[in-house]
């Protein structure tokens, strides 16, 4: 497989889609690693898995009515697998593994099928000290941003998810992108006051526009160059009760096509009126419980 990513919106040609079967029992507190998760646990409003397998199946069919190869991680025996992003991510023709957090390690094997379909030569194995997730990584032509915690409290954070030590090596590996990390506010047990990746605070769309959510950086001057990038007026700015709902984490097929929950009502009617770009509705609510929603859920690995 010739991988091809240079950024987020090209039009997809094969992607995999995270596995919703056998997700096992609803987590304990001491169990959920991100504040959505602790969230919805704590409130006995975790959802089942009918309803995940459900959302993801009609996000599948959105896939396949445009073309898109679909690829799907083996099912371990309870153990949740939606989310793919964080298992793997491409940039230009290269395959990154993740160092993911201890407790989703197991993930990566049910992977191994799809990762032996590009060559050894085009996959990158981090160094053990070098954290990073897919969902922090955003690939934008010349540009590569990476959300991160600079926090003293990085250790302790669960949610804290991408070190500075992997942003060096990833700009050893592409020493020609312009890498842009961006501090990202973190909290373990309240959705309202922290984020999980980057991808919950900014995303981009179209041809040279996104969707942001100012108070997800710990440093407005992070915010600012984002916005200065993009051009205020093509930045969708999201308020806290639409980051709380997932608003940035939409998934791209197309410059004009974007997949998004129907729930958002808002920034979708914006994405067609304004932007003039196709919106695939599909209900996602049930999956954003845990943490994560469209783009979690997909390692795209080719795009034109």
């Amino acid at each position: 497989m010739n991988l091809n990513i240079k950024n987020e919106t090209g039009r997809l040609k094969s992607v995999v889609l995270g596995q919703p079967k056998s997700n096992g029992s609803v987590p304990t507190l001491a169990e959920s690693y991100d504040a959505k998760s602790y969230n919805t646990i704590e409130n006995g409003i975790y959802p089942k898995e009918e309803d995940i397998v459900f959302e993801m199946t009609e996000f599948e069919k959105v896939l396949k009515k445009y073309d898109v190869e679909v690829f799907r991680p083996k099912i371990i025996k309870d153990y949740n697998q939606v989310f793919a992003r964080d298992v793997a991510f491409v940039i230009e023709d290269k395959m990154i593994i993740s160092n993911i957090i201890p407790d989703r390690a197991d993930e990566q094997e049910a992977y191994r099928h799809i990762i032996d379909k590009v060559s050894w030569r085009n996959v990158i194995n981090l160094p053990e000290k070098a954290h990073i997730e897919g969902g922090d990584v955003i690939v934008w032509d010349e540009f590569l941003f990476v959300g991160t915690s600079y926090s003293p409290d990085y250790r302790n954070l669960k949610t804290a998810r991408t070190n500075e030590y992997a942003i060096e090596i990833l700009k050893e590996y592409f020493p020609k992108k312009r890498i842009i990390d961006l501090d990202l506010k973190k909290n373990d047990t309240k959705p309202y006051e922290g984020i999980l990746h980057l991808d919950c605070t900014f995303n981009p769309i179209g041809e040279d526009k996104c969707v942001i959510y100012k108070n997800g950086f710990v440093d407005e001057d992070d915010y600012q160059l984002v916005i200065d990038i993009f051009g205020e007026e093509n930045c969708f700015n999201i308020n806290d009760e639409e980051m709380f709902q997932m608003f940035p984490n939409v998934f791209s097929i197309a410059p004009d096509v974007v997949v998004s929950d129907k729930a958002f009502t808002r920034m979708n009617d914006h994405f067609r009126n304004e932007w003039g770009i196709t919106v695939e509705e599909i209900p996602y609510r049930e999956i954003s419980k845990m943490g994560g929603l469209l783009r979690c859920s997909t390692l795209p690995l080719v795009r034109e």
